[in-house]
């Protein structure tokens, strides 16, 4: 896609499977990254100095943020949009609705809906002072439906409500947003993906498959095609806006 290249994405989250997915999918046509994840996977290993910049460090963290928007500009010159792909959670994330306590609610809440518009800020006050800029998150297909219990029978797998809870404050964050920077030429959009691949048990696949359209459980790389749309010049006019990617789940 020729109308990213040289551009500078900034990814929270870069290590995880949607956040080195994407990195992989801008470098490839000729973009350049900025990573910034708490892990020492170091993605950046796998490109060259010139086309990225890996900054490790707790990025839900004002300092961690500013710094990496700082050391990004000194490097590239600009940063063209920022990609919110961090999933923080605590040891006792997925518990059941009934085995829920306060303390890990809060701390879950905070770090996957507060963080995000803590991310926000920070990213918008540089877009502002640049002049413009292009922000991106991720939801998730329960952010928009309930989720099909029914899947989850005979696993250990649960769908947290809070996830639901935060998924949902997310696209409700993005649309908040775009109008909020309305003519300051700064576009705010989300994805929202269907479930991904990731080992999950036979009979939860099966049962997936059967609510979708065709492929079922989604790649990470399926998802790159919209994310490369959102950060082009073809995709100006979109603004404030959920794009779903789910194989039909959520008909």
């Amino acid at each position: 896609m020729k109308k990213i290249k040289k551009i500078v994405v900034y990814i929270n989250g870069s290590e995880g499977r949607l956040g080195s997915s994407f990195s992989k999918a801008i470098v490839e046509n000729g973009g350049n990254v900025i990573l910034g994840d708490i892990s020492n996977k170091k993605l950046s290993n796998n490109f060259n100095a010139k086309n990225s910049l890996f900054i490790k460090g707790d990025h839900t963290k004002i300092k961690v943020i500013d710094n990496t928007l700082k050391l990004g500009l000194k490097k590239f010159g600009k940063i063209d949009a920022a990609i919110n792909c961090c999933y923080p959670k605590t040891k006792k994330w997925g518990q059941s609705f009934e085995k829920l306590d306060e303390k890990h609610l809060k701390e879950n809440i905070f770090s996957q809906l507060g963080s995000p518009i803590i991310f926000s800020q920070r990213v918008i006050k540089f877009f502002r002072k640049q002049g413009f800029g292009n922000l991106i998150y991720v939801s998730s297909i329960q952010g928009i439906s309930p989720p099909k219990f029914d899947h989850y029978k005979k696993t250990n797998m649960t769908s947290p409500i809070e996830y639901s809870a935060v998924k949902s404050g997310i696209i409700s964050i993005t649309k908040y947003l775009a109008k909020y920077c309305g003519k300051e030429n700064i576009r705010v959009n989300c994805i929202t993906p269907g479930g991904i691949l990731d080992n999950q048990p036979k009979i939860f696949k099966q049962k997936y498959k059967k609510s979708c359209l065709n492929k079922g459980l989604l790649d990470s790389a399926d998802l790159n095609g919209t994310i490369l749309y959102l950060l082009s010049e073809e995709s100006k006019y979109v603004n404030g806006q959920n794009i779903i990617i789910d194989d039909g789940w959520s008909l």
